[in-house]
């Protein structure tokens, strides 16, 4: 299987790329793919031998254009093809002369409108020479860190204002890698990770899967350091048996979240006519995805949530949750969407009532404060009484992970609050989350404080709720594989 790290590898660090179909003309896909890679060479990032392939064209941004890939000297590692769909296999005959590692084939026109015969014709061609194959009808590879960029959406637009405004911003280099069959919802994911400031290891959009498929994918991030957690948006998934047998291999090191469309009837025909997807049951989707310790997300903001969570917190040991919040409300909402999830908001043990009930002897928490759980400081919580009841609930043997809800609306809460209990929580291998309602200023500024410190927080109870939920249900897969201390071990060791 090292072979086949080595073969995936090439898509997002090759040491020489040609652009099939680059083009002077600034609305084609091949311009802006071809920009993409000279911007980046530009900028020192993208370190590989670059060459534009148009026989219409002599130079192209300053580069020299190839009639053919057969026309370039030395060896040529990948080809990137954004040309008609008929003139692709040509193509690839010229890739097996030129002894090509790999190829991506961004043009659509190929099974996905039942146009199968051509498709079969060019994964014949590619077979017989090993050429490994992303596509074709994707959107590609993009890797910050090596500059791979083959995103046909430009960054920046001009209004009719002529103003001009980001398009498809590219986030920064992170931990969280998304596999995509969907390349519209792949460019959509980037510009959602980069507007919540979380950054991506890498990026892969499938198409139409003539080769490459999910499963050699997986195992590829499996061995990618960058890569802490795998975001997975399928339509239909090839050879089940060996994508659950790697995928088991992979979840007991990094999690998985997946997104599955097509749940119903009109979805899956949706499916079939968008990348081909032949669409099965989704009860077998379920079925697979838990035995293979995949968690899967109902929508696509909770695919968001679920991942920033894995990346940022630790798994829990177990299904007992606390809340602590200054707002009644939106602690029982929480409460309801954890024990909906399958989680346990159970009252507290009468030694760890005890303890809250000495606090308010003590006037460190509100004498009004409920403490059976949710513990309920009311709005007249200072962050010294967040600080406090967080801690207690960290060295309470009965909780495994705690939601914080901070209100900033309260009049007494300041912002400190957030270190106080940012501090706190680093100390123990216990997730917390967080959460604060609202869009304003404030509302963003506590939220973003939080993620700085690396506990994901959210905009409503149910979604911090959520994320809680996804780091139980991972933690109960890896205590069931034997394999809870050794990820436990390396997720604080990445910590420190």
């Amino acid at each position: 299987m090292k072979n086949l790290v080595q073969q995936m590898d090439i898509f997002f660090n090759p040491r020489s790329v040609a652009i099939v179909g680059a083009s002077r003309k600034v609305n084609k896909a091949g311009h802006v793919i071809f920009k993409n890679f000279v911007i980046n060479k530009q900028r020192n990032v993208f370190k590989g031998e670059l060459y534009p392939v148009n026989p219409s064209e002599e130079q192209i941004l300053g580069f020299k254009c190839y009639p053919s890939i057969e026309k370039i000297p030395g060896e040529l590692d990948l080809v990137v093809i954004v040309i008609p769909a008929k003139h692709v296999p040509k193509i690839m005959q010229e890739a097996t002369i030129k002894h090509v590692k790999s190829v991506v084939i961004i043009t659509a026109g190929f099974s996905e409108i039942g146009n199968h015969l051509l498709e079969e014709k060019i994964t014949e061609i590619a077979k017989k020479a090993g050429i490994r194959v992303l596509g074709p009808n994707c959107l590609g590879v993009y890797d910050s860190e090596t500059g791979v960029d083959m995103l046909f959406l430009p960054e920046t637009k001009i209004l009719s204002t002529g103003e001009e405004v980001v398009a498809t911003p590219r986030p920064l280099p992170g931990s969280l890698a998304i596999v995509t069959q969907s390349g519209a919802f792949g460019a959509a994911a980037l510009d959602y990770l980069t507007g919540r400031q979380m950054g991506v290891s890498k990026f892969v959009s499938f198409g139409n899967k003539c080769d490459v498929n999910e499963a050699e994918m997986l195992y590829y991030l499996l061995h990618d350091e960058k890569t802490k957690v795998i975001m997975l948006y399928v339509e239909e998934i090839s050879n089940g048996r060996e994508f659950i047998r790697i995928a088991k291999e992979v979840t007991k090191i990094k999690p998985i979240v997946a997104l599955k469309s097509g749940r119903t009837e009109a979805g899956a025909r949706a499916a079939a006519s968008h990348t081909g997807a032949i669409a099965g049951s989704d009860q077998i989707y379920d079925a697979a995805f838990t035995q293979a310790g995949i968690i899967r997300a109902d929508n696509m903001e909770e695919f968001f949530d679920i991942g920033k969570a894995l990346a940022m917190q630790p798994p829990a040991e177990g299904k007992n949750i606390a809340i602590v919040t200054d707002a009644g409300g939106p602690g029982i909402m929480a409460v309801d969407e954890c024990e909906r999830r399958g989680l346990s908001v159970k009252k507290f043990s009468d030694m760890l009532i005890q303890k809250f009930e000495q606090l308010k002897t003590e006037g460190k928490i509100p004498r009004f404060a409920t403490n059976l759980n949710p513990v309920d400081l009311t709005g007249s919580a200072r962050s010294e009484m967040f600080e406090t009841a967080v801690k207690i609930l960290l060295e309470a043997s009965e909780v495994y992970g705690i939601i914080v809800l901070g209100l900033h609306h309260t009049p007494e809460l300041q912002g400190d609050f957030v270190d106080r209990v940012a501090k706190i929580a680093i100390g123990y291998r216990k997730p917390v989350v967080a959460c604060d309602i609202g869009e304003t200023e404030m509302a963003l500024y506590i939220r973003s404080r939080f993620e700085k410190f690396g506990i994901p927080a959210y905009g409503s109870p149910e979604d911090a709720a959520v994320a809680m939920y996804a780091l139980v249900k991972y933690g109960a897969y890896l205590k069931k594989s034997k394999n809870f201390e050794i990820y436990m071990d390396e997720f604080l060791k990445r910590r420190k």
